[in-house]
């Protein structure tokens, strides 16, 4: 079911003045798609109070109110890595939706220096490829963490070399909120400041890469050396077909 679609009342933080509407003409391919930007969303917690998966719906609520449409993956009841086979269906629905998303933002808490194992464990149940399906490259993805001290961009350095290894076209700009206790409040709204702040600048930024990218990907990821090796291959298997048929 579609998430419920956000207001730009329920952006008690955002200055309307200042809040521009992503402007999609002058992005998108006048060919390409025209439906709304399809983002995952991957948190990476699963305390009850946890805040990544407040930051997640924040982030949420902006990308709705920039247009896009969105997907929150509750990684509750996921198995670890190999504990399971690939039809369990926290697996099965995990895939299902990268292969829907069109860009993705990946939030971690850092814990003991590093992403936590909830997240990690997510991307690693999603393979390269799957099939003729490869559910990740080409497509978009931004960055968070949250941490219980001092600023820190351990997790968002790790995730950012995950997305490379997934292939992803990773934005520039990412987040950041240290002392994650003290922004938000009971209710798990964000709490106004420059943390806010630098959330909306990372999913504006978001939507637009999504709209450049999303159309052009597979020309953008098309490479040499896979079409050298595909090549080769089919003169291989023409050559070896031609053997038998002498």
């Amino acid at each position: 079911m579609p998430e419920p679609k956000s207001s730009h009342a329920d952006l008690k933080n955002v200055t309307a003045a200042d809040f521009q509407e992503i402007d999609r003409e002058k992005l998108q391919v006048p060919t390409g798609p025209s439906h709304p930007p399809r983002i995952l969303l991957l948190y990476g917690s699963l305390r009850e109070r946890s805040y990544s998966r407040f930051l997640v719906h924040e982030a949420q609520r902006l990308l709705q109110a920039y247009g896009a449409e969105t997907r929150i993956y509750d990684p509750s009841g996921l198995p670890l890595p190999d504990d399971s086979g690939a039809d369990h269906p926290k697996v099965t629905e995990l895939r299902n939706l990268c292969a829907w998303s069109e860009g993705q933002v990946w939030c971690s808490p850092e814990r003991h220096g590093a992403m936590t194992g909830v997240l990690k464990s997510q991307i690693d149940w999603i393979p390269l490829s799957f099939g003729a399906i490869r559910p990740t490259q080409g497509k978009t993805l931004a960055l968070m963490q949250v941490s219980g001290g001092s600023q820190s961009f351990n997790a968002v350095n790790q995730m950012r070399v995950l997305g490379r290894w997934m292939r992803m076209v990773t934005i520039p700009n990412q987040s950041s909120v240290p002392k994650a206790y003290q922004e938000f409040d009971d209710d798990g709204r964000m709490k106004p400041s420059a943390l806010y702040d630098r959330v909306v600048d990372v999913m504006e930024e978001l939507v637009k890469f999504t709209l450049l990218v999303r159309g052009r990907s597979d020309y953008l990821v098309d490479r040499y050396s896979e079409r050298k090796a595909d090549r080769e291959r089919q003169s291989a298997a023409q050559d070896a077909a031609a053997g038998v048929s002498l």
